[in-house]
């Protein structure tokens, strides 16, 4: 599975495959998206300044739906931008579309 890391430092140590990640104790904040998307590309300063505001609360990462179409119908992401914060490998909470800093740190902090 190929996916964009925003921030996760294991990564850059070792290999992990998106199960291992999201099975992790602290939150992961995941961005389902595609290269072609406006909205899309909108969340990514968004979520640029939301790592630059919760360190290591949580790992952020990006997941093109195009390039891993198995990760995205296992989670039934129809549409893009789709955010999904997983922890422990649960679904916390989701939502389509572009969502503020504000709203994900809160939630970030709320699940972390």
């Amino acid at each position: 599975m190929v996916f964009a890391v925003i921030e996760i430092e294991i990564i850059k140590f070792r290999p992990m495959t998106f199960q291992q990640i999201i099975h992790s104790d602290k939150p992961v904040l995941v961005d389902f998206h595609a290269t072609w998307c406006g909205p899309c590309k909108a969340m990514a300063p968004i979520l640029a300044d939301l790592k630059q505001q919760i360190g290591d609360q949580a790992s952020i990462i990006k997941v093109d739906v195009d390039k891993n179409t198995q990760a995205a119908a296992a989670y039934q992401v129809s549409s893009v931008p789709t955010l999904i914060l997983f922890k422990a490998g649960k679904v916390l909470w989701r939502q389509s579309g572009v969502a503020s800093v504000g709203s994900l740190k809160e939630l970030i902090q709320k699940y972390g």
